[in-house]
């Protein structure tokens, strides 16, 4: 079967689960998650052990207590983690998984919630729960109907919407979350700003609006921005000049251009950012145009006073790209 018909068949699957998903069932299982005093505490074994493992930590760096539990680890010691306020997830497929089934009569003797997700409603695991849920499953994409190749996709589903519910419930902030990710790209998409990032004074390109483009020159050599910043006496940005508009008049053979003003020459609808906004913001504006990306963006405050300039390729250095 070709690539696109296996696309096409796992997408029939997953219409299949949004068909037949309980959706009353669901907004009880997340109420249960809201309420929660305690911990969520995640388990499975196998594939649904690490789509286990990855919801827990979607829901902690999101507002929500929440840990992951290998079964293994649970039945040699760990369960003394668990308290009387948490509930205790199960994931499993098939709700029979002896591992799973062994930590219910501990799991009770600690007094959580047991809540189940599985893809059979009349396996041993739902009987026993407090809670169950079924993720309706027709059929695994493997063509022997054995690897979790459809089923984890709907427990990622499935719980990855309960993290945003949640978030959204708790109004979770960006600040909030700039908190629980410090470091690597997502920290520095809620943290850096603009002014960490834009060249300032002796590194800017600035120019009168009377000097011409062969005193110019020199200066978006120099400068090596790529562009001129053209301000007043008070240092408020009129417009740019480009390499770009220095390539278009070679181009267009416009007579005696270098003896212009580059008040004549310059573009005056110019695109500008605030210093204090997140520079991945920035990245945002200089390519809102797949067609035309800015590589530049003055920084200005507002009065339009120039305050720096931001590159991409500097935006780009520092990590914030897709």
């Amino acid at each position: 079967m070709a690539v696109e018909e296996l696309f096409q068949k796992q997408r029939g699957l997953l219409d299949y689960f949004f068909k037949h998903l309980d959706l009353k069932k669901a907004e009880l299982v997340f109420e249960h998650f809201f309420k929660c005093r305690g911990s969520l505490i995640f388990t499975g074994v196998g594939k649904s052990g690490i789509i286990a493992n990855k919801l827990a930590m979607t829901m902690l760096s999101t507002g929500t207590k929440a840990l992951y539990l290998s079964s293994a680890d649970a039945l040699h010691g760990d369960l003394g983690l668990v308290g009387r306020e948490d509930i205790f997830i199960c994931l499993s497929k098939s709700g029979e998984t002896k591992e799973l089934l062994d930590l219910v009569p501990s799991v009770r003797q600690k007094g959580a919630f047991l809540l189940s997700i599985v893809s059979n409603p009349l396996s041993s695991l739902a009987k026993v729960s407090d809670l169950f849920i079924d993720l309706p499953l027709q059929r695994e994409l493997c063509p022997f109907n054995l690897a979790p190749t459809t089923s984890t996709a709907l427990q990622l589903i499935f719980g990855d919407v309960l993290a945003v519910a949640l978030m959204q419930k708790k109004a979770f902030s960006l600040d909030e979350y700039a908190l629980n990710h410090p470091s690597g790209s997502i920290g520095k998409k809620l943290t850096l700003k603009v002014s960490d990032l834009m060249l300032k004074e002796n590194d800017l390109p600035l120019v009168s609006l009377d000097l011409s483009v062969a005193d110019a020159l020199p200066i978006l050599s120099a400068k090596r921005c790529g562009a001129l910043l053209v301000v007043d006496e008070k240092r408020r940005l009129k417009g740019i000049f480009t390499d770009g508009d220095l390539r278009r008049a070679l181009e267009q053979g416009r007579q005696g251009f270098l003896e212009k003003r580059l008040s004549d020459l310059m573009t005056r609808n110019f695109k500008s950012i605030l210093a204090d906004v997140l520079a991945v913001k920035a990245l945002e504006k200089m390519e809102e145009d797949p067609q035309k990306p800015i590589s530049v963006l003055p920084v200005v405050d507002q009065e339009q006073k120039v305050l720096g300039l931001v590159r991409l390729h500097d935006v780009l250095q520092a990590g914030l790209g897709a």
